[in-house]
């Protein structure tokens, strides 16, 4: 009887470690590359398409003096976070078109073709697409950087002085919910 015991067990154990991940705790990103002006900056949502550092988001937010993303995962798909029923969910679209731009798309909008949606992850605590880190180029915006994800693209849209940063992932407890505008 033990032995069934300690079989269903280790079945059960193995099964549960199986299953994808769903939805995840909620987060801030945070650019990190050492020595330059995109160092510490905090990620933005506005204008369908991720930011570092923008002033203001014009976004509807709970809180609107937070100029902040949250984010969440939820099975390999990344999504802006809100508390009502919309979702916001981001994507790649690495094509020799899109050359790694990332976006986002609201309630059943459809991504734009050869958009993906999944592949992201947390590794080392730092958010990446498809195991690449993402790439920061500075942007006319607020004196921003618009957010990409390597493509194998090193100045992603004729974009110059572009910098590949690690997205540090900072977990929040009480998540701004936001609509941030398309």
């Amino acid at each position: 009887m033990q032995i069934k015991n300690a079989i269903f067990a280790a079945c059960l154990a193995a099964t549960t470690t199986a299953l994808p991940a769903t939805q995840s705790n909620t987060f801030n990103l945070i650019a990190i590359h050492s020595a330059s002006g995109v160092q510490y900056a905090t990620f933005n949502a506005a204008k369908s398409s991720i930011f570092a550092g923008l002033a203001s988001q014009n976004a509807s937010c709970a809180r609107p003096e937070e100029q902040v993303a949250t984010f969440y995962l939820n099975n390999g798909a990344l999504y802006l976070y809100d508390q009502s029923a919309t979702p916001q969910e981001l994507y790649v679209d690495r094509s020799g078109m899109g050359q790694g731009k990332i976006g986002y798309t609201t309630g059943a909008q459809s991504a734009p073709r050869n958009a993906e949606r999944e592949g992201w992850a947390v590794k080392d605590g730092h958010l990446q697409f498809a195991g690449s880190d993402l790439i920061a180029c500075p942007n006319s915006i607020e004196n921003s950087w618009s957010i990409w994800a390597a493509a194998g693209v090193s100045n992603p849209a004729g974009n110059s002085d572009c910098v590949g940063i690690a997205a540090r992932v900072e977990e929040t407890s009480n998540p701004n919910g936001c609509l941030y505008t398309e």
